[in-house]
């Protein structure tokens, strides 16, 4: 299985998604994170992949034979068409481990 990092992102290919996932409704473009930090977003364009939650995991499907992820922070990332996990990477702290600001 393939992995892609952007920042804090982490994309990881997966065989399959859940049957049960629910698509997420997108205008032009798919927010796979927000910057917490910075306020730029890890995002995708609608048209080439889509969304979708399952049991508080998210995942990618890309519909294209390429779909570009961008940030502005972050060279652009070229997914291929398949099935992917979208994870946040989470760091450690004395107090608790938490996820990457990005």
């Amino acid at each position: 299985m393939k992995h892609y990092r952007q920042g804090d992102l982490l994309i990881e290919e997966v065989a399959a998604i859940p049957t049960g996932a629910k698509p997420r409704k997108a205008a032009k473009r798919l927010v796979l994170a927000e910057g917490e930090a910075t306020g730029h977003a890890h995002t995708i364009a609608a048209s080439e992949a889509r969304l979708l939650d399952d049991d508080g995991a998210t995942y990618l499907e890309v519909q294209e034979a390429l779909a570009m992820l961008t940030h502005d922070e972050h060279a652009s990332i070229e997914l291929p068409r398949g099935a992917y996990r979208v994870i946040r990477q989470r760091e450690y702290a004395p107090e608790a481990p938490r996820q990457v600001a990005d």
